[in-house]
């Protein structure tokens, strides 16, 4: 059972995945929710009416989080974020590796923990993918989604957004083909798909345009 001030693992990992659309700007439907936690619509439907009780969201236009609703998805985002950050820079796992553990440690990290990590990692602003820590002193630059960069164009990878995570294999892709945070590439092709040919490190690489959308860089 969850301590007194703690909420079933279920409504954190509902207001994060509200917390995290909303961060992406897709809109937050049921549907979507269905789609990224991979359960049926009427569980949705059921689960949201239940946190409409508790005070997490309201429905109006769209699913919104309540400011308690944001404080839980946050620090929910936050835990995950950091534990991707220890995952990957301390014990060495890969993203997706990482990705998957963090998605249990967010619901089990105490407060003490969460603060001894964020000190031992050096307080770090975004996980490894780039995405920002909620309560980190991070700084929003003026990115720009990769699809935009023109043939011959040079761009670094800044941030693959979460809605990436979520696809099956690409973040084992990404990595392998190191399209990371702070990788310096080139577009040396475009096909009329939308796919784009890269050249990161000494790799060449085909992008595709769903990904290619999501890829936040700066040119």
């Amino acid at each position: 059972m969850p301590a007194a001030g703690e909420y079933h693992p279920a409504f954190e990992e509902y207001c994060e995945c509200i917390f995290e659309l909303r961060e992406d700007d897709i809109d937050v439907i049921q549907a979507r929710i269905a789609e990224r936690l991979s359960v049926s619509r009427p569980a949705v439907s059921e689960m949201i009416k239940r946190m409409e009780a508790e005070g997490l969201v309201a429905v109006d236009d769209g699913i919104k989080l309540t400011a308690k609703g944001r404080q839980l998805g946050e620090r929910t985002v936050r835990r995950h974020r950091l534990a991707e950050r220890f995952l990957t820079d301390v014990l060495k796992l890969s993203w997706a590796e990482a990705h998957h553990e963090a998605g249990k440690w967010e619901h089990v990290m105490s407060e003490s923990v969460e603060q001894a990590m964020d000190d031992l990692l050096g307080n770090p602003t975004t996980c490894p993918h780039g995405n920002p820590i909620p309560g980190s002193d991070y700084e929003q630059g003026d990115f720009s989604a990769l699809s935009s960069v023109e043939v011959g164009g040079n761009f670094t990878v800044e941030r693959i957004t979460e809605e990436l995570e979520f696809e099956p294999g690409l973040l084992e892709f990404l990595e392998e083909s190191e399209i990371q945070p702070g990788n310096a590439g080139t577009v040396v092709a475009s096909s009329p798909d939308g796919t784009l040919t890269v050249t990161i490190g000494e790799r060449h690489v085909g992008v595709g345009a769903f990904a290619s959308e999501r890829i936040l860089v700066t040119v």
